[in-house]
Order: structure tokens, then sequence, then C-alpha cells
């Protein structure tokens, strides 16, 4: 992506917060069930709704992540999924005209194998828009930074209800695009209901930012994503989902995603 032309993710936000609409974003990963199959459904999370699209690129220990998502980590490996597959595979939905932003979420261990500048090159060139790496602290994260803000890619910090406010405003004051805000200690992962301390996590993440905030990690159905839209700009929706995909026959992998994904929009009144 060209440094000057505007970031999708910039766009997409706006248009929302504008309107007065949260943003929906579901997760994939590239492999699971398969890598054509992927490639469908992160178009087809689109079609239903979703306002941005968080791909994994998947990894053999993925420490953040509860069982659902590993084994779909596992499920691509096995695939023999790599880090130039996924990037070919957002240059596909990317020749097939989807519009979304799409963010990649992987571990460092990868990026830095296949080179770190070689790889925000190649991502921002496959048409990423952000990247998220939940083992790279952001106090260690000004060389893959300074890479991101060269190609145009949006490096997106996590920050979670352990976060001091030092580190809050640190994060925040070189971020771009939004704040990942997980709403948990803890690992990825359906859950029945929400900490009760999310809203204040998010308005502590906002003392010190005007970008939006999304909110994600136990996210798991609509009435999550409605109480979330009362103090976010957004829900970030990956394990339940999943799920959902998992138990579907392979043909119908799509549906599942995209029934799913209508499921969790809230009604026009409540902000989507």
């Amino acid at each position: 992506m060209d440094s000057t032309v505007a970031n999708r993710i910039d766009a997409t936000l706006q248009k929302l917060r504008a309107a007065g609409r949260q943003a929906l974003a579901p997760f994939a990963t590239i492999g699971f069930p398969d890598v054509d199959t992927s490639i469908d459904l992160i178009e087809g999370i689109a079609e239903a709704g979703g306002d941005m699209v968080e791909i994994a690129v998947p990894f053999s220990d993925p420490m953040a992540e509860g069982p659902t998502i590993q084994m779909t980590s596992q499920v691509a490996l096995e695939h023999g999924v790599s880090v130039g597959v996924c990037l070919e595979a957002v240059r596909t939905v990317r020749g097939r005209g989807l519009a979304v932003p799409l963010v990649l979420m992987g571990y460092y261990n990868p990026f830095l194998r296949y080179g770190t500048e070689r790889f925000v090159r190649d991502a921002a060139d496959s048409g990423a828009d952000g990247l998220i790496v939940p083992d790279l602290p952001w106090e260690e994260s000004g060389h893959l930074r300074d890479l991101c803000n060269e190609h145009g890619l949006y490096l997106i910090p996590l920050l979670a209800p352990t976060s001091t406010d030092d580190r809050m405003a640190k994060a925040c004051q070189d971020a771009r695009g939004f704040i990942y805000c997980v709403s948990l200690t803890g690992v990825t992962g359906a859950r029945e209901n929400l900490s009760s301390a999310v809203a204040g996590l998010v308005q502590r993440i906002r003392r010190h930012t005007d970008l939006p905030v999304l909110v994600g990690f136990g996210v798991s159905k609509r009435s999550h994503v409605e109480e979330i839209g009362r103090y976010a700009d957004g829900a970030i929706v990956g394990s339940a989902m999943l799920k959902a995909i998992d138990e579907a026959p392979r043909e119908k992998a799509v549906e599942a995603a995209q029934e799913f994904v209508r499921g969790l929009r809230t009604s026009p009144n409540n902000g989507s």
C-alpha cells in the first residue's frame, strides 16, 4: 500500500462513527477449514455485514488463543499454510474486489523468519491495512512500527485490564487506526458473559486517545455486541464464529459464517 493513500481502517471507522454505527470485525484463519474455503469465508463475512476482517496467520504456539483458534491454526499448519500463503490470500480477495479493511493477526516469530522489512512491504502490497502482533510488547515494537508507518500499514496496539495508565498513554501516543481493547485477562474464546469491567477499561483508554476502540476476547453473541456498542466503537468476534464453521459441513462453511455474522448485527436503533 502506498503510504500516501488513505488507510481503509481510517476511512471505514470514520464513516461508521459519523453514522453512529459500531464496527463489527469477525475473525478468519487462513487455511481453516482449508485455504480456498478460508478465502471464500473472508468475502462471505464481508458480504454478511462484517465491516472489517481480522485474518489470522497460523502459528504453532499461539499463546493468546484459546482452544478453538488454536485448533484452526493447527488445521491450517497441517495444510501447509505459511506467511506467504496468507499474503497471497489477501492479494486474492483484493483482486476479487473486496474493499473492507483487512487486519493480519499473527505472532512475531513467523514474521521475523520471513524478514520483517520484507513482510511489512509484502503485506502492504498484498492489500492488508493493519497488523496485530499479540506477543510483541509495544515497548519493543518500535522497529516494526516504523516499517509499518513507512508502508502505510497500521500496527494495532492491544491494551488489557492489566495495562497501567502509563503504558496506555505510551501505546496510544504512537497508535494509528484503532485500539484493540482486550476485554479480559486470559486467552481468546467464547464466553457466556462479558466482564463487568470492560466499560471502565474502555473509558480508561479513551482518556489517552481519540482513536476508535474495538473490544475483543470473549465476544460471542448479539447481546455482547449490543452491550459493547454502548461504550466502544466496535466488536471483534473470533472463536464463536469459528466454532460454528467447524460444526458445519465443509460445503456449508461460508453459509454458516454468514448466518453467524448476520445474527450479530444490532438493529439500526442500537448502533448498527
